[in-house]
C-alpha cells in the first residue's frame, strides 16, 4: 500500500512541475500565434528579427533588414518586445 501511495504522489508532482507548465506554455504561444497583426515585430525560432507584412493561412511574410521571408506561423516563437524583456 505504501508503494502505491508513493508512486501515487511522484505522478501528482510529476504532473504539476511538468507537464501542467508545458501546456499552458503552450497554450498561451497558440493564443499569441493566433493573435498575430500586420506590422507586429517577432522573432522566429530561428533567431530573425522581423515586422510581419503579410499573413496567409498558414504562413507570414517578414521584413527583416530589406529582406522579405516567408515562414510558417509555426516558426514564430515570440514578440520582439517579449524578447527584449527577457534578455534584461
Amino acid at each position: 500500500m505504501e508503494q502505491l501511495l508513493m508512486l501515487v504522489m511522484i505522478l501528482v508532482v510529476f504532473y504539476f512541475f511538468m507537464i501542467r507548465p508545458q501546456m499552458k506554455k503552450q497554450k498561451e504561444l497558440k493564443n499569441f500565434r493566433a493573435n498575430l497583426a500586420k506590422g507586429d515585430k517577432v522573432v522566429t525560432i530561428g533567431g530573425i528579427h522581423g515586422i510581419i507584412l503579410e499573413i496567409a493561412d498558414s504562413t507570414i511574410l517578414l521584413s527583416s533588414e530589406g529582406t522579405k521571408l516567408r515562414f510558417e506561423k509555426s516558426a514564430i516563437s515570440q514578440s520582439a518586445a517579449e524578447q527584449l524583456a527577457t534578455a534584461k
